[in-house]
């Protein structure tokens, strides 16, 4: 069994976005465990590569979003898109249990089958201009979060070792 296809249904504005799934097949599908039908891409290794592997998947991840703004997809879908990568950068920066939480969650491959549910259902508005300079803010205020926390996180594991040591 072959994983769920995420392109999008060809009309003339998806056309533009064609290299978006190129994207995220290669930060979460382009690789095949050997024998199954489990597929991972670049985000679960560049997690292994501690704050600056997170921090690269999260620049590809709001790049997606930021394009996908601009080409349509309304305020409330890039709500949910910053809410997955979110969830992703912050869980999959977590030791180990992010690490494993990276090969299965997937984000972008998410929010592409959201923004293509919001071409199906006939929301598509547009050229989104109006929506992208919130997302910019979105994600900036995101990625100040995120090195927050996991400037919070090191503290944290830091003095955990001395503790122990």
């Amino acid at each position: 069994m072959e994983p769920q296809n995420t392109h999008y249904t060809r009309t003339p504005h998806t056309e533009k976005l064609k290299w978006i799934n190129h994207m995220v097949k290669l930060m979460d599908n382009q690789f095949r465990v050997p024998g199954t039908n489990f597929r991972f891409g670049l985000d679960p290794i560049l997690g292994l590569l501690p704050v600056a592997g997170d921090l690269a998947s999260f620049g590809v991840s709001a790049m997606l979003v930021m394009t996908m703004a601009r080409h349509g997809a309304s305020g409330k879908l890039v709500a949910l898109m910053l809410v997955n990568i979110a969830l992703d950068t912050l869980i999959g920066s977590i030791p180990i249990l992010g690490n494993v939480f990276d090969f299965f969650f997937k984000a972008n491959e998410r929010n592409v089958r959201l923004l293509t549910r919001h071409y199906q259902e006939g929301k598509y508005q547009g050229s989104g201009k109006g929506v992208f300079l919130g997302v910019l803010i979105g994600i900036l205020v995101l990625f100040v979060f995120l090195i927050w926390v996991l400037w919070q996180l090191a503290e944290w594991i830091y003095s955990y070792l001395v503790s122990i040591f």
